[in-house]
């Protein structure tokens, strides 16, 4: 799976971006397969903030993005999407998407790194005014 992100860019305190991340093909059409929405920050690890299990859109949030963050899928042009509202300063960070075919995915959306075996190449949000 080769993914491709865009839609970073710098927006001010309290606007919106949509990053949306094109997948080339998938491994699995089960309930095995799934993307997901990481960041890195300057100087920090990598979090998660938002994943979505393919076949049926199961969706998890991190506590910091709930109500102001929604991940979405196009099925037919392979593309997740994750929709920003409400941006903070806290929010500026490189935003990886990422596809995992991990079995944990049949029973819940993974929020660790270590489960996510494809990456993309990041696109930078910045949050200033």
């Amino acid at each position: 799976v080769q993914l491709q992100a865009s839609g970073g860019g710098l927006v001010q305190p309290g606007g919106s971006l949509r990053l949306s991340c094109a997948a080339s093909r998938y491994t699995s059409s089960g309930y095995n397969f799934g993307m997901g929405w990481f960041r890195q920050a300057p100087g920090k690890e990598r979090e998660f903030v938002a994943g979505m299990r393919w076949k049926d859109g199961l969706s998890h949030y991190s506590d910091f993005v709930k109500g102001r963050f929604t991940i979405s899928k196009d099925s037919a042009k392979n593309t997740v999407y994750l929709q920003m509202n409400s941006l903070n300063a806290e929010d500026t960070a490189v935003h990886y998407c990422a596809a995992s075919s991990s079995a944990l995915f049949v029973k819940m959306v993974p929020g660790s790194v270590k489960y996510y075996r494809y990456w993309g190449q990041g696109t930078l949000v910045t949050v200033s005014s």
